[in-house]
């Protein structure tokens, strides 16, 4: 089965090729797709598209694994992201593709076994896992082939994880009630909203005055 990891972005797209022969694992191809600022928004999306539909043709993957889009402080950067990831979404859709998400998270859990792990020990053990001779740059090339790993490891597994229904901008949202993490998320703004009532109600409350 061959993936193709998508790391999204409309300055520089990753992209990284990866083969799972049973247990195993090797890079066929990684790199950047890169669009000048002096470019039209519209021409650096479809610069990107043809050059997704360039790799899935030339390649054949199998499934496309893309990073999952997830709200940040920088809403210009989540909204730049957000528009080439829905080039490469249309460029699969079109190819009949598969798509699987991962959340950066989860992509660190998958290569360096922890979700607090520094881009340069992902690189390191993205070379580890693939057998590179050398450590994969730039970050976005091997943050696509750390997706890829992901993916192809989660394929393998049948460990595939639905994303939630509070996600609207998952590509599969699930649809048989929230996750344990959407509970978490309900239960404590449920609990924030007891408490400000009981702060509202005890500011009505007249302080009791004292006798001279």
């Amino acid at each position: 089965m061959i993936i193709l990891g998508i790391d999204p972005g409309t300055a520089m797209l990753g992209y990284g090729i990866v083969q799972r022969t049973g247990p195993r694992l090797r890079a066929i191809d990684y790199g950047v797709i890169s669009t000048s600022s002096n470019v039209t928004l519209p021409k650096r999306l479809a610069i990107i598209y043809e050059a997704v539909t360039d790799l899935i043709e030339l390649h054949a993957p199998a499934i496309v694994g893309v990073e999952r889009l997830f709200f940040t402080k920088n809403v210009q950067t989540a909204f730049a992201v957000g528009q080439a990831r829905g080039v490469v979404l249309l460029a699969a859709a079109q190819h009949g593709l598969e798509v699987r998400e991962a959340t950066p998270n989860e992509v660190k859990v998958a290569t360096a076994g922890h979700g607090n792990a520094a881009k340069e020990q992902v690189q390191r053990m993205v070379q580890a896992i693939l057998g590179l001779p050398d450590m994969p740059t730039p970050d976005d090339a091997a943050d696509a082939l750390a997706i890829a790993i992901c993916v192809a490891n989660r394929e393998r597994s049948v460990a595939r994880i639905r994303s939630g229904a509070l996600d609207l901008s998952a590509i599969d949202p699930a649809a048989d009630g929230p996750t344990p993490f959407e509970k978490a998320i309900r239960n404590a703004i449920r609990a924030e909203e007891v408490a400000a009532r009981v702060a509202r109600r005890s500011s009505r409350v007249a302080t009791p005055k004292t006798g001279s």
